[in-house]
This record gives structure tokens, C-alpha cells and sequence, in this order.
């Protein structure tokens, strides 16, 4: 009986992973078939190209605990908060990739799909695992389809996306379905520990998804004990133990007593050794989970102690992230920043796009809130709380939404499967209109078409003097607008936040701006110059420096500092008045790019 079950489970997940890997091969042709454009225009993604720098750095020989990105910021640079978990497999492809192709440059471009297009597969293929484990076989193919659909069109597995966001979302993915399996895969639980961890290592935007599965499993453990304990002390253990794996090989002994709040470091690794062991020693030991009360008293003593350590050890990780940003970078830079605004700052701006954020979370939510008329599942308490977990951090902030759509698929497949089984037994033509209307509800795809065939009226309803004001000039950022640049000698550009990493992923230079937290005085730097007069400009590129000059007139954020200081250099420039102490470079005039010469 062991036997045939084993079989039958390794038969679905063949099955699961053949769909998951006929879904990127759809999803690659279609992107194929647009030229993978993505690759010679980032379309503003500036930490993938930054990401490309930082491998870059690695492969030609920066050391492995050597973070710093020398050449943004003031001289020197800056250390970046980034993991090299991600370095460390792009690296692996481009060596690859370039021995057999003998071109470094095409290695990077095979690395730039080949990687996006894995992680896409397996965050498919394990939220098609979810599903089914959530609601049987019937799930899959919908959860297949609208799976795929929704993760190609939230944008973050396109060619060329080399940030971490993808690799978070395939882990916290991967840990939900591996905890869903937990009860009939001895290894699952620990396994889903793991992949916790991992998503954690790799940024600390995963912190509230790894809490809620944390919180989950020491809930389930205290009402179900029998079924639970295992997995609770498995998930721990996997959580705590590759936690350790991660601290002593990502971060220099040197830095062991470091607290960084932003990344993992020593905070991070003692909450998850404290959490991980805690709740492995809770489970395990008879004294504290013998009864309801003892296992609930424990737990919440286990939380107390984690509270306690951390308000006495690291108080400052209890501030706001960014309690400590200069108020100029959060008025000019952070307050910009799209994937950072909160649901209703993106209501009043742009209400037509809350639509593509928001209703198939929404719809998924209210589909586990009629759950709660019939018996309640472990599965329902492990999805909801992880869909309604990742919906409230996306009102704070709108880049959660990539976790709760992606997680909002599994109650909508088992929606979509509940519907197709109906039309099987009924194949009545009011049943089968119904079903495909579910269907339709359920593809995130079609809401984001929606929203943008909306956005479009809203557009040309606009005055177009108000649309000139706001819109952003997408050959700002292709990577063809950087090749005069490329040709100079390298020396320090003075550049918008948005223009540093392209300028360091296309050309040698080096800038003082990047849309980077740590990069604080570089970013100052650079405001002073840019909404100070052209006296002032001149006095902070002769102290760094600065061999040239890069204006981009069509950039929304060239538009929003020099509508800031209507009379500063960067306005005047734009303008066209050029101060004495710069000369145009004659081939860029009247390009994208408009480069100057210092004098």
C-alpha cells in the first residue's frame, strides 16, 4: 500500500512538473517572439541590471563577502544589502554559458532568460502542487493556467529579471506546497523549513510570509498535536538549521556581531535559531506539549522570549524600514518609487490600476471566507492565512501583490475545478456559461487588460500638457541610448537615480545616484548638485571629480526635480542653458541620452 501510494505520488509530481514545463515553454515562445526585448530595455528594472554589475564584479574577481558596490555612490561606494544566493547561480550560468558559447556576452544574455524562465517553472509547478493538495487533482490544470498567466503578467519572471523578488516568491511558494504535502511526505516539513529560510537570506521583504507560516504550524501544532508535531519540529529544525548554513557562509566572521536590519546578518540568524530550535524543543518535549494549555503557554512564552531578544539586542529592527532615510530622499526618491505606494496613494492617482493589484486576492479571500460555513481545514487555515497575510501587506505597499495574486490562484483553481466538475455531471448550457465566467474572473491577465484599457481613456481624457508632465521617456533607459556613453573614457557621470544602473550595466563609468537605501550620501550628492545652482554643481563635480554630465529630458524624475527647484541647474539645463563650465558632446544632441563634458 506504501508502495503503490509512494508511486502514485512521485506519477503526480511528473505530471505537475511536464505541465509546469510545458507552461515556459509557452511563456518563452511568447517572449521569443517579441525579440526578448527585455534585454536591450530594462523598462526601469534597476535592480536586475544592477544584479548583472554585481555578478559582473564577483565573476572578475570582487570577493564573495565583499558586498560593496565601488562604483555607485561617493569614492568608495557603498555596501549593498543584496544576497549572493543569487549571485551565486547567475554567476554558475554565465561560466557556463560562456565556456561553451566562448562569449561572455551572450552567456549573460542566455543567463538573463534561461534563469527567470526556471524560476518560473518551479514557482508554477509548486503552486500546481498547492492546489492540488488544496483541492485535488481537478485543481492542477487551472491552477496551471491561471497560475502561469498570473505569474508572466505580475512581471517579475520576464527575460532579463535577475532581481530577487522572482527567487522569494518560488521559495515561500515551494514552502506553502511542501507544508501542504507535510502530513503524507515525511521530508516535506523540513524541507519547507528550508525554503523558509532561504526566502528569508535572500531579502528581508519575505519577513511577514515566513512569520505567518511560522505562526500557522505553532497554531496547528497546539490544536492538532498528533498530526502536527512531526512537521513542526521538522519545519523548525529546517528552518534554524540551514539559517546557520546561510550566516557562516554569506557574511565574513568579521561581521558576526553586526546587526543589519535590512539584511540577514546576526539578528536574523539568532531570531531564526531561537524561533526554529524553540519550536522544535516545544514539540518534542512532553513537558510543554501535553496538553492544549501547556502547548499554547509555551508557544507563547517561545514569542515572549523572541520579543524580549530582540527589543534588548537589536531595538533599532523595531523602528520603520526606512526611519532613518534623509527626509530629502524620501520626499524626492522614496515617495516616487511605484512597487513602494500603499493601496490608497495608488486609488487616488491611479485608481483604473487597482483592478490588475487587487480583485483576484480579493475574490480569492472572499472564496476562503464562504470556507468557513463547512469544516475547516489545515489546508484552509495554511492559505488563508498566507493570502490575507500578503493582501494586507500589499495595502501597506503595493509590491505584496505579487504574493497575494500569486497565492489567490489556489482558491481560485479549486473555484475553477469545483465549476468543471459541476459541468461534467450538468453539462447544461447555464452551468458550462457560469463556468467559463469563473474562468474569466479568475485570470489576473484579464483584469490587468482591464485596467489598462481604463488607464488608456483616463490617459486621453488628460490635458496633454499634465500627461507631459508625468509620463517617462522609455528610451531613457534602453540600452542603445547608452552607447556614446559607452565609447568615453570612463570617469564619474553625473546622472538622476534612475539613469546609475543603467550607466553602470552599459558602459565602464561611475555615478554618485542609485535608487538604493544605503546609497545615502551618493544620492544627496547628487540632489545638491542637481536643485542647487549651477555654482554649486560645478563645486561638487570639481570635488568628486566628475568627468561628465548625463541628462535624460524625457525622465520623470528629471521632470520632478526640476519642477522642485524651478531655478536649479538641472531645470536650467533643461532649459537650455548651459553653464560655461560644460560642453555638449555634439553626437548626443538631441538624443535620449544628452551627454556634457566637464570642463
Amino acid at each position: 500500500m506504501m508502495m503503490n501510494a509512494a508511486k502514485a505520488g512521485a506519477s503526480s509530481w511528473k505530471s505537475d512538473m511536464t505541465l509546469a514545463l510545458l507552461a515556459m515553454l509557452v511563456v518563452l515562445a511568447v517572449n521569443a517572439a517579441t525579440g526578448f526585448r527585455e534585454l536591450s530595455n530594462a523598462g526601469g528594472d534597476n535592480d536586475s541590471l544592477l544584479r548583472l554589475v554585481e555578478v559582473r564584479d564577483m565573476l572578475a574577481g570582487q570577493g564573495w563577502f565583499d558586498l560593496h558596490q565601488y562604483r555607485m555612490g561617493p569614492e568608495g561606494g557603498f555596501v549593498m544589502h543584496w544576497s549572493r544566493l543569487v549571485d551565486a547561480p547567475l554567476a554558475a550560468i554565465i561560466l557556463a554559458a560562456s565556456a561553451l558559447t566562448g562569449s561572455m556576452a551572450m552567456a549573460e544574455a542566455i543567463a538573463q532568460v534561461l534563469w527567470p524562465s526556471l524560476l518560473f517553472c518551479l514557482a508554477v509547478f509548486f503552486t500546481a502542487r498547492a492546489a492540488r493538495s488544496f483541492a485535488g487533482v481537478g485543481a492542477v490544470l487551472p491552477a496551471i493556467v491561471i497560475g502561469a498567466a498570473a505569474l508572466h503578467f505580475i512581471g517579475i519572471f520576464l527575460p532579463g529579471a535577475l532581481d530577487h523578488h522572482n527567487v522569494q516568491l518560488t521559495l515561500t511558494m515551494a514552502s506553502l506546497s511542501l507544508l501542504l504535502e507535510a502530513p503524507a511526505r515525511r521530508w516535506a516539513a523540513l524541507i519547507s523549513g528550508l525554503c523558509a529560510a532561504l526566502t528569508l537570506a535572500v531579502g528581508m521583504e519575505t519577513a511577514p510570509y515566513v512569520a505567518t507560516i511560522g505562526a500557522c504550524i505553532a497554531l496547528l501544532f497546539v490544536v492538532d498535536p498528533g498530526g502536527e508535531h512531526r512537521i513542526a519540529r521538522d519545519f523548525g529544525l529546517g528552518f534554524a538549521g540551514v539559517s546557520a548554513l546561510v550566516f557562516v557562509s554569506t557574511i565574513p566572521p568579521s561581521a558576526w556581531g553586526q546587526a543589519q536590519c535590512d539584511a540577514f546578518s546576526a539578528v536574523q540568524f539568532v531570531v531564526a535559531a531561537i524561533a526554529g530550535l524553540g519550536l522544535a524543543a516545544v514539540t518534542s518535549l512532553k513537558v510543554s506539549n501535553g496538553t492544549a494549555g501547556r502547548r499554547l503557554i509555551s508557544l507563547g512564552l517561545l514569542a515572549l522570549v523572541l520579543g524580549a531578544v530582540v527589543a534588548a539586542l537589536f531595538p533599532q529592527c523595531l523602528a520603520a524600514p526606512y526611519a532613518n532615510l534623509d527626509p530629502r530622499l524620501k520626499e524626492l526618491w522614496l515617495d516616487h518609487i511605484d512597487e513602494a505606494q500603499s493601496l490608497f496613494s495608488i486609488a487616488a492617482s491611479e485608481p483604473a490600476s487597482l483592478a490588475a493589484r487587487y480583485v483576484t486576492p480579493l475574490v480569492a479571500i472572499a472564496l476562503m471566507a464562504l470556507r468557513l460555513r463547512g469544516p475547516w481545514r489545515r489546508q484552509d487555515s495554511l492559505v488563508g492565512a498566507l493570502l490575507v497575510g500578503a493582501f494586507i501587506v500589499s495595502a501597506w505597499q503595493v509590491r505584496g501583490s505579487t504574493f497575494s495574486i500569486a497565492f489567490a490562484v489556489i482558491p481560485l483553481s479549486a473555484w475553477i475545478a469545483s465549476w468543471r466538475e459541476r459541468a461534467r455531471i450538468s453539462p447544461a448550457r447555464s452551468v458550462s456559461l457560469r463556468m467559463a465566467a469563473v474562468w474569466v474572473v479568475s485570470v489576473n491577465a484579464v483584469w490587468a487588460g482591464a485596467a489598462a484599457a481604463t488607464s488608456s481613456v483616463f490617459e486621453a481624457n488628460k490635458v496633454s500638457v499634465e500627461a507631459q508632465d508625468t509620463d517617462s521617456d522609455p528610451s531613457c533607459e534602453r540600452k542603445a541610448s547608452f552607447a556614446a556613453l559607452a565609447r568615453l573614457p570612463h570617469t564619474t557621470v553625473l546622472a538622476i537615480s534612475n539613469l546609475g544602473s543603467p550607466i553602470l550595466a552599459y558602459s565602464g563609468h561611475r555615478v554618485f545616484a542609485g535608487p538604493y537605501h544605503r546609497n545615502i550620501a551618493g544620492d544627496l550628492l547628487a540632489l545638491d548638485a542637481f536643485l542647487g545652482s549651477a555654482d554649486q554643481a560645478r563645486t561638487i563635480a570639481a570635488a568628486h571629480h566628475v568627468g561628465l554630465m548625463a541628462l535624460c529630458r524625457g525622465s520623470a524624475e528629471s521632470k520632478m526635480l526640476a519642477a522642485k527647484a524651478p531655478q536649479g541647474f538641472l531645470a536650467r539645463l533643461m532649459q537650455g542653458s548651459v553653464p560655461d563650465w560644460l560642453e555638449p558632446v555634439a553626437e548626443t544632441r538631441g538624443t535620449p541620452v544628452e551627454l556634457y563634458r566637464v570642463r
